[in-house]
């Protein structure tokens, strides 16, 4: 029997590309302080997060945890969620015409094991002038997104072109999630062995 899955993300994005694969799983909001500690780089953050979210719940025999955190960096700087518009707006005058990164971690846990990947995806952003950061910003759609866009909506639009995974930059990179869910028997609908 297929262990029992349960995401700890409170992300709504996660949750919609779970379900579009089919696998049946329970959410679980993990309530933690996702602060950046000092001299911590985005990678260490993520993984640090991803991990924290994980150890939130205790996995029984039969289930499985999966939790994530996604980041945006630009230069060695970490860019969460933009606490308003104003914030909003440097972040994203800053990632104007440049190449950013976009981690996130995955962190899954059964009873027995705990493992972790990263996934780093460039995107490079066009020349944003002042008249289209207004109008974005006017959509409200930065809110709660890291770098404060979204690039599965009106976000795209401010995108050039990606280097990786596209879902990654959505908040949860499939393949590799897949792949690494099946370590732990969780497998797709219809898939009898990993």
């Amino acid at each position: 029997m297929q262990p029992f899955l349960t995401l700890a993300s409170s992300s709504p994005r996660r949750k919609a590309l779970l379900q579009s694969l089919g696998i049946k799983f329970c959410v679980i909001n993990p309530n933690i302080d996702e602060s950046v500690s000092q001299f911590e780089s985005a990678v260490a953050y993520v993984k640090r997060i991803s991990a924290e979210k994980a150890a939130t719940q205790t996995p029984k025999n039969t289930a499985v945890i999966l939790a994530a955190d996604t980041c945006v960096s630009l230069d060695g700087d970490i860019l969460g969620k933009p606490s308003n518009a104003r914030d909003a707006c440097e972040m994203l005058t800053r990632l104007s015409g440049k190449v950013h990164e976009v981690h996130t971690a995955v962190t899954i846990k059964s009873e027995t094991r705990i493992e972790t990947l990263l996934v780093t995806t460039a995107v490079k952003f066009v020349e944003l002038d002042q008249p289209t950061i207004a109008w974005y910003l006017s959509t409200a759609e930065f809110q709660g997104k890291a770098g404060a866009y979204a690039i599965q909506g009106l976000g795209g639009t401010l995108v050039r072109s990606i280097n990786g995974s596209y879902t990654n930059v959505v908040g949860l990179p499939i393949t590799e999630t897949v792949e690494t869910l099946s370590n732990f028997g969780v497998l797709l609908p219809g898939r009898e062995t990993p």
